[in-house]
């Protein structure tokens, strides 16, 4: 069973999470943009080793503690290779990473099943993550809204697509978002203009 920890970080308020199966002491952090001790302190607390970074996409106030975490704790960090073409003021300089997956990735960490959407316009990497009956949908879906297209890299037109992909997804998910409050996809298909 999924076991979520939130901590919003930085004065962009950036969701990052911890995530892991509830029989395993390691686990996952999901966009670690700001406050590495903090999350490193929160491991401790919860008695959990990182065994992996999983970046929704690059935006600098996802990745900033990456590189400290994963010298810390010896980490992969796994990234949507498509974010590598963004310029380095959007991402706080080279992106750090040690692996990379793409639309139908499945991973096991954790003790998790991680499966990989490729949900681009965000930014051209952007990727929802689906654990259980969960979705980690960083920048593309919010609760009542999406992701800005505003900035370089990103497109209206195909985080339209992505979000219409999400629309049409069957059953319900809860949606932890990379910024804002959770929500489930069954009341954003009823409720969120963008998906419609």
């Amino acid at each position: 069973m999924l076991k979520i920890y939130a901590m919003a970080l930085g004065a962009y308020q950036t969701n990052c999470y911890i995530i892991h199966d509830e029989n395993s002491k390691t686990c996952c952090v999901i966009d670690p943009g700001y406050e590495p001790d903090l999350v490193l302190d929160k491991l401790d607390a919860l008695g959990l080793t990182l065994e992996a970074i999983l970046l929704t996409h690059g935006h600098f106030d996802h990745v900033g503690g990456v590189k400290e975490l994963a010298s810390e704790t010896g980490c992969a960090v796994y990234l949507h290779p498509e974010d590598l073409s963004m310029p380095p003021m959007m991402t706080a300089g080279p992106l750090y990473y040690t692996k990379t997956y793409t639309e139908g990735t499945q991973l096991h960490l954790a003790g998790l099943d991680i499966a990989v959407l490729h949900t681009p316009g965000h930014t051209p990497g952007s990727v929802c993550l689906l654990v259980e009956n969960t979705m980690f949908s960083g920048d593309t879906l919010f609760q009542g809204s999406s992701g800005r297209t505003d900035l370089p890299g990103g497109d209206w037109a195909t985080i339209t697509r992505s979000l219409r992909r999400l629309a049409a997804m069957e059953g319900n998910f809860w949606v932890y978002p990379g910024h804002g409050g959770s929500t489930t996809l069954r009341d954003e298909k009823k409720y969120n203009p963008y998906m419609r």
